[in-house]
């Protein structure tokens, strides 16, 4: 009996190393210590514009659900660290309809939004509930995605429009890969509008 469990505790150790991840073996079995989530979100504490590691939001965990606060043309990290569909794949959302084919924010998602951030009126076209990491990026419709982006002053929600363009144009090309993206809008994406040059 102890044979047989050492054996396998040692295929499953076999199993993490092969995999890249951190591994100890103790009594009470395997533990990794790779630092993925379990949900496939990006979370891997270091900042690919080369800001501060903790200005890098936990994907798709919120630890704030009210009196959030937009700052600067931010979104409030807290309440909206982006979220991702963990499956999404560069080939997929490049393929042409893609966005279209996820997109589904409920108008009582996007009346919680704006409960969440204290807006309890305005008028048309001063906001959008938007997407932090856009669908074109792999983001998904989870509320921890979404914030009431503000139109004005600029950079508002139409120059961000343009850097999800660009990002997804760079991931398109193969120039960078989709994880990057993804943590680029979500940490700061006004860095990107900065940096990215007027061809957008």
């Amino acid at each position: 009996m102890k044979k047989s469990m050492l054996y396998i505790v040692s295929m499953i150790a076999l199993a993490f190393l092969l995999a890249g991840c951190t591994v100890s073996v103790g009594n009470g079995g395997v533990s990794s210590s790779n630092g993925n989530s379990s949900n496939g979100s990006s979370s891997n504490g270091s900042s690919s514009n080369g800001g501060s590691s903790a200005q890098v939001p936990d994907i798709g965990h919120r630890s704030k659900t009210s009196g959030c606060q937009a700052q600067g043309g931010l979104q409030d990290k807290q309440c909206t660290p982006g979220a991702i569909f963990s499956n999404a794949t560069a080939s997929q959302i490049c393929r042409s309809g893609y966005s279209k084919s996820v997109r589904n924010v409920p108008v009582s998602v996007k009346d919680e939004v704006y409960a969440e951030y204290g807006i309890t009126h305005h008028s048309a076209g001063q906001y959008e509930v938007d997407h932090l990491i856009s669908l074109e990026l792999g983001g998904s419709n989870d509320i921890a995605n979404l914030w009431p982006e503000a139109a004005s002053p600029t950079p508002g929600f139409h120059q961000k429009d343009q850097v999800e363009n660009y990002l997804h144009d760079q991931v398109c090309s193969g120039k960078m890969d989709l994880r990057t993206a993804q943590t680029k809008i979500a940490t700061d994406w006004l860095s990107v509008y900065k940096q990215m040059g007027s061809s957008y």
